[in-house]
């Protein structure tokens, strides 16, 4: 079977959601139910509502993943007052309850890009890239880099990401590692301990 680009269809966003939070373990850091969904939807909502690129890939009728990339001097592909308006109550809401979970990886990621711009000049960000993991077919992942790639040509990107995930992915895809640091995060009564990454490759 072979996998093609379409377009993200609307039905599909709860899908994309559950590739999250399976993909990059969402569970590592809470285990109620109610409260993954939840930060599942603001993880998609944030991503979506600042992408440029929306790339999204099926194999035949079925939805095998999704990559949403933030690029310089492109204008967003979606726009929602709604799910805009979701985002701004849940960082609050983060901040509030959550602060010494969120706002230390937050943190660290803006400490990594600010060393990382003392001699980079990056074009954009991979913000979300997910594949579905019940399918079999291997290499979903690598198709939608590659269909990205392509789009960006000669581009400088970067993107976040840490151990929970599998970051070894963008290693075997020419990526280098351009900062990482090692972080503990306190969520309630868990205590997660984390190393963030932050890659970065030139395309050719």
């Amino acid at each position: 079977m072979q996998i093609k680009i379409k377009e993200l269809r609307k039905k599909d966003y709860n899908k994309a959601i559950e590739f999250a939070i399976k993909g990059m373990h969402f569970d590592w850091y809470m285990s109620s139910k109610l409260l993954l969904n939840l930060y599942g939807r603001y993880f998609w909502y944030l991503s979506m509502t600042r992408a440029t690129q929306i790339i999204a890939a099926y194999i035949e009728d079925n939805f095998a993943g999704v990559l949403l990339a933030e690029m310089k001097d492109e204008k967003r592909k979606y726009h929602s007052f709604w799910k805009s308006l979701y985002v701004r109550i849940f960082n609050i809401i983060q901040n509030v309850f959550v602060k010494e979970g969120v706002g230390i990886y937050d943190q660290t990621n803006k400490e990594l890009f600010s060393q990382y711009c003392q001699t980079n000049s990056p074009d954009g960000e991979i913000i979300f890239l997910a594949a579905n993991p019940d399918i079999k077919i291997k290499g979903i992942g690598s198709f939608l880099l590659e269909q990205f790639e392509n789009r960006e040509k000669n581009k400088k990107i970067y993107l976040y990401t840490d151990d929970a995930c599998t970051y070894q992915f963008y290693e075997h895809r020419g990526f280098d590692r351009a900062g990482e640091k090692d972080i503990i995060l306190h969520i309630g009564k868990k205590r997660v301990n984390l190393k963030c990454f932050l890659y970065s490759k030139i395309i050719v």
